[in-house]
Parts: structure tokens; C-alpha cells; sequence
């Protein structure tokens, strides 16, 4: 066992983490895509990731696995999950803090039981609060950038930071934490007292807009562009024709032509192929430069 592999291992035992080796990549993310990964562990605290990241020789980390392609041939490293192990929430006041592993949705349905308003965009999004906010992830006319206050980190070296206002950088799907080496590992969320009833329904308004507007039947990585200037990615790419075109189990959904969907055992293969072309065809018919919100995890 290479020592890295077995260092990693140790801190596992001690700490009492969840450790996988050959882990499919397939059962850990939305689009149900990926080949084995070398190592997967689950870090339950703070102290237990940073010693982590110290002891691996290359790692990423992964939240509820939305918004990401992993390659058909996997990943050779340590994937880091943060998720259930690290998602306690608490709520002072008008403030809910969340750990970066807590399902958006659950923090809203917390935001709810308190009577506090301002989560309503959110309820529905299939990703955690780590993810969220290092893509500033927003639906409906909401960001993060609108809730979020207080961010805190882990830096490469194992220090903790806290970063607030407009040190967070939040920009359309980006965030200081998308060009930098830093791991979410909390963030702050300042809400407003509201009416119950009427946060319920807004969230219950917004969650049946999306089921039946988004294709939820089938695995998908959300959507997969982003949004081009002074239109819709959906819009374009249906105006050029390539709504329900696919190449191999990959799919344009005929529900809403910015998700690729995977209809069966599609491959990583199948979705950059199909990414390229939706890309090519959408400039050449439509002057559009589409960019990729998905983010390609190579091997």
C-alpha cells in the first residue's frame, strides 16, 4: 500500500471516517457518470479533513455531486466528501450557519420552521452548501450572494479563515473560492422574519415551477450552460434545433434544452461529445459562444 494510501487510512481509524477504495464515481454524483476513484473518504470534522489534506499527494473535493462529469476512467487520487458527516446547521436569530456539507434544501426547510424568509430561490437546488456557495448558485432571481454573509475555509496549508462581504467575490457562478486553492467549510446566512405560511407556499410555488420545467425524472448535472449575455442558454439551443438530439444515452431533454440528461448508461464520452456539438451548432446558428457550467473532472 502506497504510503500516502495508508497515511490517509490511519486518519480515517482515528478520526472514525468513512474510507472506500475503487470507489465508483457513478454512485456519488447527479449525472450517475464516472469510473472508480483511487481513494473516498468521508471527513466528519474539521481537524479530521485538514490532517487530510496534509497527509494526500492529490485530492479534490466533492459535495452532493451536482453540477460536475467525472471521467469514464475515474480519478487517480483521494476524493474528499463533504457531506452528511458535516452538515450540522444552527440558527441565532435572524442567522442560520451551516456546515458546508448541509443539503441546501435542508437548510431551507430549517429557515422555514423559524419563520425565516429570504431561502424561498433555493429550495430545490440538488446541491450542499459548500457547492452553493463556491458557485454562487442561484435560481429565480436569487444568488447566494444575496443570503450569504460569512464564509469559512481551510487553506491548502491547513489554516482556517473566515472571509465576509465583499472579500466573498461573488460573481454569476463564481466566487473567490473558484479561483482559489480554499475549501468551503461553513458558511453564514442572514435571513429576515417572515409569515410561515407564505414562505411554505413560495417554496412550494418554486419547487413545482421546477418539476415541471427541469427534467428531475432523469440524472443530469443540472444546467449544463451558462447563461449567454442578453439571452437564455435554453432558449438558444432550442432555436437551433437540437432539442431531444443525442449521441449515445446522452440527451438534449426535450423539457428544457440547457440540461443534458442521462437516459441510461451514458458516458462521460457521450456528454463531451454532445456538449461540443450543442457548442458548435449554437454558434454557427446563432452567433452564440456557449461556455460550460459543468465542470469536467479529467482522470
Amino acid at each position: 500500500m502506497p504510503d500516502s494510501i495508508k497515511a490517509l487510512q490511519e486518519i480515517s481509524l482515528k478520526y472514525g471516517c468513512k474510507f472506500l477504495i475503487n470507489e465508483p464515481l457513478k454512485d456519488h454524483t447527479t449525472f450517475r457518470i464516472g469510473g472508480p476513484c483511487d481513494i473516498m473518504i468521508f471527513p466528519n470534522s474539521i481537524d479530521s479533513l485538514r490532517e487530510f489534506i496534509s497527509a494526500a499527494d492529490r485530492f479534490m473535493i466533492l459535495g452532493n455531486g451536482s453540477n460536475v462529469l467525472f471521467s469514464d476512467n475515474g480519478y487517480r487520487g483521494a476524493i474528499f466528501v463533504i457531506g452528511s458527516d458535516m452538515s450540522e446547521i444552527t440558527i441565532d436569530g435572524e442567522y442560520i450557519t451551516a456546515c458546508a456539507g448541509s443539503s441546501l434544501v435542508r437548510v431551507c426547510k430549517t429557515a422555514l420552521d423559524s419563520s425565516l424568509t429570504g431561502l424561498e430561490f433555493a429550495y430545490g437546488i440538488p446541491g450542499t452548501v459548500g457547492g452553493a456557495v463556491f458557485m454562487n448558485a442561484g435560481a429565480y432571481g436569487g444568488e447566494m450572494k444575496d443570503v450569504v454573509t460569512e464564509v469559512t475555509c481551510i487553506t491548502p496549508s491547513g489554516e482556517i479563515k473566515t472571509y465576509t462581504g465583499n472579500s466573498l467575490d461573488f460573481g454569476y457562478r463564481s466566487s473567490r473560492f473558484t479561483s482559489s486553492d480554499e475549501i468551503i467549510v461553513s458558511a453564514k446566512f442572514r435571513l429576515s422574519y417572515g409569515d410561515k405560511a407564505s414562505i411554505k407556499a413560495k417554496m412550494d410555488e418554486l419547487i413545482a415551477r421546477r418539476k415541471s420545467r427541469q427534467p428531475l425524472e432523469y440524472p443530469s448535472a443540472g444546467s449544463t450552460f451558462k447563461r449567454p449575455e442578453g439571452t437564455y442558454a435554453g432558449l438558444v439551443i432550442e432555436e437551433s434545433g437540437l432539442k431531444g438530439y443525442s449521441i449515445g444515452s446522452a440527451k438534449v431533454s426535450d423539457k428544457h434544452a440547457n440540461f443534458v440528461i442521462n437516459t441510461g448508461g451514458a458516458t462521460a464520452t457521450d456528454v463531451i461529445a454532445l456538449i461540443s456539438h450543442i457548442k458548435k451548432t449554437v454558434l454557427e446558428k446563432t452567433g452564440y459562444s456557449l461556455e460550460c457550467e459543468v465542470k469536467l473532472i479529467e482522470e
